[in-house]
């Protein structure tokens, strides 16, 4: 085999073992976001359709808050065992905790406790959700040669994508054949117990995995950090402040463009669930075919640039994709969203190639699992959340466009002090 085959062949085991996680991962949360309505309708108080939806994304918002406990528990695991043990560890669990949210009780059999239910399902997807990025980021840029790394890295958010867009065709499908009435009764279940199913091959593609040779060799060599947490609030403070700041566009863009705005469409737009949904279906897969671009791309004129640019983009795009997603017409509203969707593509394209690239392999997981994780807690899950309220309390449809703007301004700040790291060895040390 020539020497081009077996890496062919390593970057192909790579990108499997760090998209599956993320494909679990996002499916996951995103059949929770596009089924919030049907959710909304069986798990929460009756009489107020409009308390009901902000139960519902409260609920999704709150498997976020401990998203950066899982990101601690398995960032010390990660670091102090290994990262394909931790892997094989976070993916199970994400399933069996959406698998179990599909076979509750609701509120119609138990009252109360089937929102509290729904909401333990929740947590422990995010405890586990916490750990699985850092892990996923941290392996396959260590098992990445430098001058790829930026495109094999893109595949591990490619698979976040991927889950997405999985998660809005089942649920799109299911509408479509058993209609809103059997989602709402019965059908919302089947798109969660899908989810074990999905864990299983991902706990088969990883238990066949070595682990990386970064760490391997730290191993190896004794050099594996006792405390890794002690040890990033140490030495990696300022690496985990900028992986928070450049996380921030990334993960409000995220849950507003790719999950939230299925629902704008339906409540402030007035179009029908399935237009939603397959708008929302083709922004993804738009987003999906330009990410391995953008994650090449980066390899050539650096990381810098590509955050630069998306956060750019957003400021000028977001107001005028609203407008567009505000009941103009289905097509326009499609390109509004496909227009919103593209500088999320470039950031998740870049992320992970640079949040790596900034942390040693000593606390590479903790770090990258810690600051991107709280991210996600401050902006991602509530990104709906805030998106409802803001409308409900000021009555504009334009609002979650200057929640958008907020979060650009944040990331093209970091940027500034960012480091061009393109093309250099990762740090072990």
């Amino acid at each position: 085999m020539t020497e081009t085959a077996t890496e062919q062949k390593v970057d192909a085991r790579v990108v499997f073992a760090g998209a599956i996680g993320s494909i679990i991962e996002y499916y996951d949360f995103g059949i929770y976001g596009y089924l919030s309505a049907s959710l909304a309708a069986v798990f929460f108080v009756q009489g107020d359709p409009a308390a009901g939806l902000l139960a519902a994304f409260a609920t999704f918002a709150a498997a976020f808050v401990l998203r950066p406990l899982g990101g601690l528990i398995f960032g010390h695991i990660g670091d102090r065992i290994g990262r394909k043990k931790t892997l094989a560890a976070t993916v199970i669990a994400m399933a069996l905790a959406t698998f179990a949210i599909g076979i509750l009780p609701t509120y119609a059999a138990i009252g109360a406790g089937a929102a509290a239910l729904l909401v333990v399902g929740r947590c422990v997807q995010g405890v586990a959700s916490g750990g699985e990025i850092g892990g996923a980021a941290s392996y396959v840029a260590e098992c990445s040669p430098a001058h790829r790394r930026g495109l094999l890295c893109s595949t591990t958010q490619l698979g976040a994508l991927f889950g997405a867009l999985l998660a809005s065709v089942v649920v799109t499908l299911f509408t479509t054949v058993l209609g809103d009435a059997a989602m709402t009764s019965w059908g919302w279940r089947v798109p969660f117990l899908i989810g074990l199913p999905l864990g299983l091959v991902g706990l088969w593609i990883r238990a066949r995995l070595e682990d990386s040779p970064q760490f391997t060799d730290l191993a190896e060599r004794g050099q594996v950090a006792r405390a890794p947490i002690a040890e990033l609030f140490s030495v990696g403070r300022a690496a985990l402040a900028r992986t928070l700041g450049l996380s921030v566009l990334l993960f409000a863009a995220y849950y507003v463009v790719y999950v939230y705005a299925a629902t704008h469409l339906q409540e402030t737009g007035g179009f029908s669930a399935l237009t939603a949904f397959w708008s929302t279906i083709v922004t993804l897969a738009v987003s999906c075919l330009l990410m391995p671009l953008f994650g090449a791309l980066s390899d050539r004129v650096g990381r810098k640039p590509i955050f630069l640019g998306a956060s750019i983009a957003t400021l000028v795009l977001v107001f005028p994709g609203f407008i567009a997603m505000d009941g103009h017409g289905v097509a326009l509203a499609v390109l509004g969203q496909v227009v919103l969707g593209v500088p999320e593509s470039a950031l998740m394209a870049v992320a992970f190639s640079a949040f790596a690239e900034m942390f040693p392999a000593r606390i590479r997981y903790s770090g990258i699992a810690l600051g991107f994780n709280l991210a996600s807690m401050a902006v991602g899950g509530t990104a709906p959340y805030i998106c409802t309220w803001l409308i409900a309390k000021t009555g504009d449809p334009l609002a979650p466009a200057w929640f958008l703007a907020a979060a650009a301004v944040v990331t093209m700040l970091t940027t500034f002090t960012l480091r061009e790291s393109v093309g250099e060895p990762l740090r072990s040390s």
